[in-house]
């Protein structure tokens, strides 16, 4: 269950809620496929399908994608797999209190290479097998410069190796276009679809997602279940049960009011990559030159991350006495696993649990006496469920804000740029 509250604010969703359900129909009139994947069961049967087709072959799941395409998996790997241990012995994984299951043997290990740095390619190189590894190649456009040029340096060495293709590479594409679509069709290698209704940014619960998920053990039906309740909140015209929307109102009335960089801050280890997801969302759906009348804005909210208790020590003196320009979005959560004690501490009686709940309201504390706006994002613990409802949650708070900015929350013309320029340079540069 994810619950909103606010300090030190008096914005209230009230004063949008009557434009709500027509906020809700220009979002359906985008066409927008974010808020049903979590209804595709056809998807998840084909994911699982393949999981237990494969089950066993495999010591390395190794991702090859960058933005949208990488920072979901990275996110789900992070919260919901054990944090120290890659090779899956006999460690273990703490979703609730007294609850541990053992990681099985078969499940492989699983690496997200999101950049195109040769260090790290090379690096990556060190500790695989390949004939143990099995490449995910995930671009929806299907001609993605990084993503396609580590494809076709894997395939290279699987090709070398006098190895199947077929039994190395899946890919996660579009249905109908793109370079990897065509080689494909052309040598019969396994693809999932990225639905054309949804983007890059808001497909992490697509196989996007889901399949690399499935294959290291996590729940994916928990997290689609998750999902689906918030998106019911989502659609529905109550303001005061649509969290997305109540949250959305916040963002938007305090960037009016100078506000205009939001932090999130997770207080839990596991969601510092949950953070890093939402910075692309914002950033690329919210930051835009034109709005949907084609008048020049240059709007947007800037995104940043930190992490409780980490960057008490680190960034809390900037949020506190700095610019009053930023609201501190705080996710809090309730179930920290097994309460672990701390030796005395004085006349304390404390357990970790309790210390991290006591620096979360404390910088809470702190930023309402500065007079600087923050908000608390409440769940359970962290679980397949509650990532499930939290990308719902921030994806279609996304979608409210670029309909009260009028523009078009969806696209993101700047990065093509960049990707025009590349693709010149490197042509230019294979002609000389």
């Amino acid at each position: 269950m994810v619950e909103l509250k606010t300090e030190n604010s008096t914005v209230s969703a009230k004063k949008f809620s009557s434009h709500l359900s027509a906020y809700l129909n220009q979002i359906h009139n985008k066409d927008q496929g974010f808020y049903t994947a979590p209804r595709d069961s056809e998807t998840v049967k084909e994911i699982n399908e393949f999981a237990s087709k494969i089950k066993g072959k495999y010591n390395h799941i190794v991702i090859l994608g960058i933005g949208g395409s990488a920072l979901g998996p990275i996110c789900l790997k992070q919260s919901l797999t054990h944090s120290f241990t890659e090779r899956v012995c006999d460690c273990v994984r703490a979703r609730e209190v007294n609850d541990f299951p053992k990681i099985p043997h078969s499940i492989p290990e699983l690496f997200i290479i999101d950049n195109i740095d040769p260090i790290l390619i090379k690096e990556l190189e060190d500790v695989i097998k390949l004939e143990k590894t099995l490449f995910i190649v995930i671009t929806k456009s299907g001609t993605t410069v990084e993503t396609m040029s580590q494809y076709y340096y894997f395939r290279d060495k699987i090709d070398e190796a006098k190895l199947n293709a077929r039994d190395h590479f899946v890919f996660i594409t579009s249905h109908s276009k793109g370079k990897l679509r065509e080689i494909a069709t052309e040598e019969k290698i396994t693809t999932f679809d990225i639905p054309e209704k949804i983007g890059g940014r808001f497909s992490v619960l697509t196989p996007v997602g889901l399949l690399p998920a499935k294959l290291i053990g996590i729940k994916i039906e928990e997290i689609l279940e998750g999902a689906n309740e918030m998106c019911d909140k989502f659609l529905s015209e109550d303001e005061s049960r649509n969290i997305p929307f109540q949250l959305a109102s916040i963002q938007y009335a305090l960037e009016r009011e100078g506000k205009n960089i939001h932090v999130l801050m997770p207080y839990a280890q596991k969601l510092s990559g949950f953070a890093d997801w939402y910075k692309q969302l914002l950033a690329e759906s919210i930051g835009k030159k034109i709005d949907n009348t084609k008048k020049i804005v240059h709007t947007g909210i800037t995104p940043a991350n930190a992490l409780g208790a980490t960057d008490q020590h680190s960034q809390l003196q900037l949020y506190n006495e700095g610019p009053n320009d930023k609201l501190i979005m705080f996710i809090e959560v309730e179930n920290m696993g097994p309460e672990i004690p701390i030796p005395p501490i004085e006349a304390a009686n404390l357990t970790f649990n309790k210390l991290i709940q006591i620096e979360k309201e404390s910088t809470e504390n702190s930023l309402t006496k500065n007079n600087r706006p923050n908000l608390t994002i409440k769940i359970d613990s962290v679980n397949e469920r509650a990532l499930g409802e939290l990308f719902i949650l921030f994806e279609g708070a996304t979608a409210f804000l670029g309909e009260f900015y009028n523009i078009n929350a969806f696209d993101q013309p700047g990065v093509e740029l960049s990707k025009q320029l590349t693709k010149e340079k490197i042509h230019g540069n294979s002609q000389t």
